[in-house]
């Protein structure tokens, strides 16, 4: 039996153009020099791909067989994405389009040490989206508060609480957006929070709060670590979460979106949050193993096996 007859993702749709620099960033800034900072980075591969944060998270749920509802804006040039979505089972009829604006993008560049700089132009992300039916909200629905129009984020906030809605707050690239009081307000009644270990500790800089109060303000925390797994806090209780083993580390880009999709899975199968969380980490190695974002493939049982052949037990 499902935990939730609907799952909305409500974030960011975006055309992601991805680049890899064959070295490393580090070797190539002065410290010293910051103030006058004037680099360039020549880099070696390009692809355009699918993206959002909420294009992403939703992608992978579908792929793991749910029936994902998108809430976001798009612009005049989406009509490719938009038969991507279709073609793969993700609803956009809560999306709302703009006619006015090109559809959001994101430029990334990755050295080899995994580091990226990102820019990123909002376009028809900066104008207002819709929400759902309010009759479509409650406690039957779990939604994913993640980085779009910051007022929209908001007033997806401001919705859930209203009807009771279990939301995952995931802030992530507005982090610097987000005032100390907006931040306290999505952490305080959220189901869960959800983010890397750098942006945990830009959100707890923030707000001015030790770790020890936000684990009191939100019932469920889980922190990312990239290729060193992920941590899970909940009732006083920490769980490790191992990396799963990927084929190859062809490019990181979108595997903090794929753990996403894993874990809220399982908290859709009404998993162990071990399991959950390990499950995130089976999904996430996909989208690592290969370049771009929305270009990975696997079915469930697909992940199932792979499940079972890192973590030594079935789901």
């Amino acid at each position: 039996m499902k935990t939730y007859s609907y799952i909305f993702v409500s974030g960011s749709l975006a055309y992601d153009r991805i680049m890899n620099f064959n070295g490393r960033f580090r070797d190539h800034i002065l410290p010293e020099n910051l103030h006058v900072l004037n680099v360039s980075f020549h880099v070696h591969t390009f692809r355009e791909s699918f993206g959002g944060t909420a294009g992403n998270i939703a992608y992978s749920l579908a792929l793991l067989g749910e029936k994902p509802h998108v809430l976001s804006t798009f612009g005049n040039d989406f009509i490719k994405y938009q038969a991507w979505c279709r073609q793969h089972r993700v609803d956009l009829r809560y999306s709302q389009s703009v006619k006015s604006h090109p559809t959001a993008s994101v430029y990334i560049i990755t050295d080899n040490d995994d580091n990226q700089i990102s820019g990123f132009f909002p376009g028809a992300m900066s104008c207002h989206g819709a929400l759902p039916p309010a009759r479509l909200l409650g406690a039957r629905t779990f939604m994913v508060v993640s980085p779009k129009n910051k007022p929209d984020m908001l007033n997806d906030i401001r919705q859930c609480k209203k009807t009771k809605t279990r939301y995952m707050f995931d802030p992530g690239q507005q982090i610097t957006s987000f005032n100390r009081q907006e931040l306290i307000n999505g952490l305080i009644g959220a189901h869960s929070f959800i983010s890397n270990d750098y942006e945990l500790s830009m959100v707890l800089k923030k707000v001015n709060w030790p770790i020890a109060t936000l684990f009191k303000n939100v019932p469920l925390v889980i922190t990312t670590k990239g290729s060193k797994g992920s941590v899970i806090f909940s009732e006083g209780k920490k769980i490790l979460i191992p990396s799963a083993k990927p084929k190859n580390t062809s490019d990181p880009t979108g595997a903090g979106d794929a753990y996403r999709a894993g874990f809220i899975k399982g908290l859709q199968l009404g998993l162990p949050l071990e399991q959950a969380g390990r499950l995130g980490a089976v999904v996430s190695v996909y989208s690592v193993e290969t370049y771009g974002t929305q270009t990975h493939r696997f079915t469930w049982q697909d992940v199932k096996k792979r499940y079972r052949k890192n973590f030594k037990e079935k789901i």
